[in-house]
């Protein structure tokens, strides 16, 4: 079966929270839940790679505009680290470079773990999207070349040993954006002395979502349209950590298009701004003298026009 016509699509505006499987690439989930949804424009909030499973938020419509908040929120994952093998991509994809024996004790694992906690510096895999030239690095890597990574800064917020038997040392982390599980496996491995890869990961939490609140593409496949429906989040979800702010009717018309309003605010900073408490305009930006300036829009739909009557 070939893609639904243009035609046959609609607006649809939300979030949708996805338990994405294993084996499928988040583009690929995108365009199976595009179709279910019959949606006119999606998007996701950072991609998982084809072996890790778990949450996935993605956006349609209006909420493709809010979908980088996302992306800067903290990441929460349980990864599967496979001791005494290193591979060449760094999880289980890549083909073995090596294999060695692994005398490390649980003592040993825990003095190593703390080292990777709080901000620490990280090299980019080969085998990533990241772009160099206008090329992907995994391009780069597949041809047999490697090229120089700057290194970066993240922040392990909290990482926790689940298990640790033999070979298999299971954690769980909870991370800011632009960090490698890949690489942190690799570099706890390195630092025990026996190498390591990642076997396996699952996200199951992106700042205030929790994989336990997503659905599964075989229970959103069972479900009818309106049940569908039923089950994505609002668009104002992806920034509900923000203070909430709500004008009154015309204030709010003028900054529905576009204008700065004199709200006398208090706090400057980002807000999630309504009329009258109730429907979402979008996000404003408060500055120093209180004035809130517009930031980030939705689209609204028209109000009816009243409907004048003879006498």
């Amino acid at each position: 079966m070939g893609p639904r016509p243009r035609s046959d699509r609609r607006r649809v505006d939300g979030v949708l929270l996805l338990d994405k499987p294993r084996g499928l690439g988040s583009n690929a989930a995108l365009q199976i839940v595009r179709r279910l949804y019959r949606a006119e424009k999606t998007g996701h909030t950072g991609t998982l790679d084809p072996l890790a499973t778990g949450l996935l938020p993605l956006v349609f419509g209006e909420a493709t505009k809010f979908g980088a908040c996302l992306l800067e929120a903290d990441k929460t994952y349980v990864a599967e680290i496979a001791l005494g093998t290193t591979t060449t991509t760094g999880d289980a994809e890549g083909e073995v470079l090596e294999r060695r024996p692994v005398t490390a004790t649980r003592a040993d694992v825990e003095r190593v773990v703390c080292r990777f906690q709080g901000a620490i510096v990280q090299v980019p895999p080969m085998y990533s999207a990241l772009k160099r030239d206008g090329r992907p690095l995994y391009a780069y890597a597949r041809a047999g070349e490697s090229v120089e990574r700057a290194p970066r800064t993240v922040t392990i917020h909290a990482l926790e040993i689940d298990a640790f038997e033999g070979e298999q040392l299971g954690v769980t982390v909870r991370c800011s954006k632009g960090t490698y599980v890949r690489v942190l496996a690799e570099d706890i491995g390195r630092e025990l002395g026996c190498g390591a890869h990642l076997a396996g990961l699952r996200r199951t939490a992106i700042g205030r979502f929790r994989v336990a609140e997503a659905l599964t593409l075989l229970e959103l496949e069972r479900l009818s349209p309106a049940d569908r429906d039923a089950h994505l989040w609002p668009v104002d979800a992806l920034v509900g950590d923000l203070p909430a702010v709500s004008l009154a009717a015309d204030a709010a018309e003028r900054f529905a298009h576009g204008h700065a309003i004199d709200a006398a605010l208090e706090r400057p900073g980002s807000v999630r701004v309504y009329r009258a408490g109730a429907v979402f305009l979008g996000t404003g930006e408060v500055g120093p003298a209180g004035t809130l300036h517009p930031r980030r829009l939705i689209r609204q739909e028209p109000r009816p026009r009243a409907v004048e009557t003879a006498p």
